[in-house]
């Protein structure tokens, strides 16, 4: 079972309401809509990507990585890993 699994309901709900606010900067840019108004969406829609990147891996370190740390071994090393990864994609974005 997945870390996030008993809040998938929410983070389903979060992503389809990005994939409105995505369809809305398209269809703006298709209405050549001004630049800086798209832009302002466009940071929109990435925080809110953000805030549910940021939930995911709360949820992933409070659960896989907590879990695998207490068993300890390399199974520990390689969710560490992995979670140490993540957070530099997300501070790389």
């Amino acid at each position: 079972m997945n870390g996030y699994s008993a809040n998938k309901d929410d983070y389903l709900k979060r992503l389809r309401r990005i994939e409105g606010q995505i369809r809305g900067l398209q269809k703006m840019i298709d209405e050549d809509k001004y630049c800086i108004d798209i832009l302002t969406q466009v940071s929109a829609a990435t925080k809110a990507l953000q805030s549910v990147a940021l939930g995911l891996l709360e949820e992933h370190m409070s659960h896989c990585v907590a879990e695998a740390a207490a068993v300890g071994g390399r199974e520990a090393d390689i969710k560490i890993r992995e979670a140490s990864d993540a957070i530099a994609r997300l501070v790389r974005s």
